[in-house]
């Protein structure tokens, strides 16, 4: 039987704030791929690194995660993951002071891990804490937090690192002596410092907290919810998740490359650093558009199964215009290609795929949750090798051409949302 929904009140806040900290970490990465990219004399495939070095972490953790997280239990497992996060974020300092690059990968990675098994803990929560039908609606809640802090991350990154006046220093660093610009470069990259020495001691004190805060062990939840499953020995033998976590690895990585190419594309239209940087936020508050609209109409309206459709195919459809647009518009004051404003509306296109596509690849799992939900996590590796393939496509061609990445992306979701959840054997063709 499900819990009452007053009990479920709180571990559901707590799991907000945690997916709030997720948005934080996460979008804080639209204005560092431009940064580095100046700061540490970067091509596009280089800067795009940034991402690679953060989400890679998901494919080697994920799995190791759950079995963590049996271990010593979700609270104890999402504060380890807390403070691994925030020794990643300490990293940062001496990355700055060296002005290496390499270094502040390595940093991301850390913080990537620390991420990662957060992930594999909170997520399987926000599918128990309620009725299954409602999943996809709780799973917006939690986007909802997840984007607003997306909204807030780069552009309170962006008013502490980049000035007013860095417009004109962008276009003369290349104009200096190799020693002047060893300076200036210098004194770019040290303004990373202070914030993220500010951002490790939050993570730190937050995994003191979340360890001894109310939340419930999974554990206990899962055994009144999820009877054993005969039939099924390995994990593998659920078609429609491993077929799910590929969705998973599509959609994310689709999703990062719409919010994190669209600073350096809006540069390619003669925008400076300093204008262009509320792109990334045009991006996520269209994206918590489309989770508002979700949950006023699920399951009520629409069901969720429904609203994964409408946007693996809008997805789909505005991916073409954005290759294939070339049309100059005049909106919220920026004269730039149309096809920028289709890359914003792909926030909300984007909105409803998560929150479809994890009940559908969750369900009919029982004891093996834990183990499927490390699986969709390793899907988030698609935020690692996605930009890289966008970042060789604008390098060879130009960047509206990289966009071209986005189409196989979007047509294997959409064959996941209409056909791809209903396979429950693999020798289903013969």
């Amino acid at each position: 039987m499900k819990a009452p929904a007053s009990k479920n009140i709180v571990p559901l806040m707590i799991i907000c704030i945690v997916f709030f900290v997720f948005g934080f970490a996460t979008w804080i990465n639209a204005i560092l791929i431009p940064y580095f990219k100046i700061a540490c004399e970067l091509t596009n495939f280089q800067s795009y690194l940034v991402t690679f070095a953060f989400y890679i972490s998901y494919l080697v953790i994920s799995v190791p995660s759950s079995f963590l997280l049996e271990k010593v239990g979700f609270k104890k497992g999402m504060m380890i993951g807390f403070w691994i996060m925030a020794a990643g974020a300490f990293v940062f300092i001496p990355a700055a002071m060296t002005r290496s690059y390499s270094l502040f990968l390595i940093g991301l990675f850390i913080i990537g891990i620390g991420l990662a098994i957060l992930q594999t803990a909170a997520n399987p929560y926000v599918t128990i804490l309620g009725p299954a039908d409602r999943a996809a609606q709780r799973i917006s809640f939690m986007g909802i937090c997840n984007k607003t802090a997306g909204i807030i991350a780069p552009l309170l990154l962006a008013a502490v690192i980049i000035k007013p006046s860095d417009s004109q220093l962008f276009k003369d660093i290349q104009l200096m002596s190799e020693v002047q610009k060893g300076h200036t470069l210098d004194m770019l990259i040290s303004r990373v410092i202070a914030p993220y020495l500010v951002v490790g001691c939050i993570l730190t004190l937050l995994g003191f907290l979340i360890r001894y805060s109310p939340l419930p062990e999974i554990d206990k939840l899962q055994k009144e919810e999820n009877p054993d499953v005969t039939g099924h020995t390995k994990i593998f033998h659920f078609p429609h998740l491993i077929l799910g976590a590929v969705a998973i690895f599509f959609h994310v990585g689709s999703q990062v490359i719409a919010i994190d190419t669209i600073i350096p594309y809006a540069q390619s239209m003669g925008m400076s650093i300093t204008s262009a940087k509320v792109f990334p936020s045009y991006t996520l508050f269209a994206t918590i558009c489309g989770y508002l609209l979700g949950i006023s109409l699920i399951p009520w309206c629409i069901s969720q199964k429904t609203a994964l459709r409408i946007c693996a195919v809008l997805g789909l459809v505005l991916s073409i215009l954005v290759i294939v647009s070339h049309y100059s518009v005049n909106m919220l004051g920026y004269q730039v290609d149309i096809s920028l404003w289709f890359i914003v509306f792909l926030g909300f296109a984007n909105s409803m795929i998560w929150a479809g596509i994890w009940p559908l690849a969750l369900n009919g799992l029982g004891r093996y949750l834990k183990i499927g939900a490390s699986l969709l996590i390793m899907g988030l590796c698609g935020n690692a090798i996605l930009p890289l393939c966008y970042g060789f496509l604008a390098d060879h061609y130009d960047l509206q051409k990289g966009y071209l990445v986005l189409l196989p992306c979007y047509f294997y979701i959409v064959f996941y949302a209409f056909y791809g959840y209903k396979i429950k054997k693999w020798n289903v063709l013969t």
